[in-house]
C-alpha cells in the first residue's frame, strides 16, 4: 500500500484535482490522502459549483488546511509504509510556490510540501499560470534545485484526445509517471512512421 497526498491550493485547474483523486481513488494499492486549502475552496466554487467535499470524498483520509498538526506535517508521518509516501500538489498557485521557494508555509499544504522537500521525497507541483513572471520562473528553479519536479498543466495532443476526460486523463498518467505509479492512461510510443534499421 503506498500512501499519496494530494495538496489542492488555489488556482484555476479544479477538473484536473478531480480526475486525478478519481483515477487514484480507483487504484487499490494507494491510500490517498487529500488536503484542500481555503483558496482551493473558492476556485471549487467557481469552477465546478461545489466545495471540498467534491475532492474530499475520493479520498482515503483528509485533514484540514489549517491543521498544522496533522500526520503529514511531520517527517515520520510520510515513512510509515514500505515505500516513503509522494506529494502531489494539483493545482499549485504561484502563492503557493512563493510560500515553499522562500520556506514561509502558512498552512498544512504549504508545511506537508516543506517536509516533502527536506525528507528528500516525492513532490510533484503542477503549476498554473500564464504567462509566468521572473519571480514565478526564480521560484520554480529554486524548487527544482531542492528536489521537486516542476510541471505546468501543458496537455500533449499527440495522443490526440477527443475530449477534455481525454486531457486530463493523460495529464494525470504524466504525474503518475513522476512518481512511479503505473497506468494504463497512454504514452507516447514514438512516431508510427519510425522505421527500425
Amino acid at each position: 500500500m503506498r500512501d499519496i497526498l494530494v495538496g489542492v491550493s488555489g488556482a484555476s485547474g479544479m477538473p484536473l484535482a478531480l480526475c486525478l483523486l478519481r483515477l487514484l481513488a480507483a487504484m487499490p494499492d494507494v491510500r490517498t490522502h487529500c488536503i484542500v486549502s481555503s483558496g482551493a475552496a473558492a476556485v471549487l466554487r467557481a469552477e465546478c459549483d461545489a466545495g471540498p467535499e467534491l475532492l474530499t470524498t475520493l479520498a482515503d483520509a483528509c485533514y484540514a488546511a489549517d491543521d498544522l498538526g496533522a500526520g503529514p506535517a511531520g517527517g515520520s508521518w510520510w515513512r510509515r509504509g514500505d515505500t516513503p509516501a509522494a506529494m502531489l500538489l494539483v493545482p499549485c498557485s504561484m502563492g503557493t510556490l512563493g510560500a515553499l521557494a522562500s520556506g514561509a508555509t502558512r498552512n498544512l499544504v504549504q508545511r506537508a510540501a516543506d517536509v516533502a522537500l527536506k525528507e528528500s521525497l516525492p513532490l510533484v507541483l503542477v503549476t498554473r499560470e500564464s504567462p509566468l513572471s521572473a519571480v514565478h520562473l526564480r521560484n520554480m528553479l529554486t524548487l527544482r534545485e531542492a528536489g521537486a519536479v516542476i510541471m505546468p498543466f501543458s496537455p500533449g495532443f499527440y495522443l490526440r484526445p477527443q475530449s477534455l476526460d481525454d486531457l486530463l486523463a493523460q495529464t494525470c498518467g504524466r504525474i503518475f509517471d513522476q512518481i512511479g505509479l503505473p497506468h494504463n492512461l497512454g504514452r507516447w510510443t514514438g512516431s508510427e512512421t519510425a522505421r527500425p534499421r
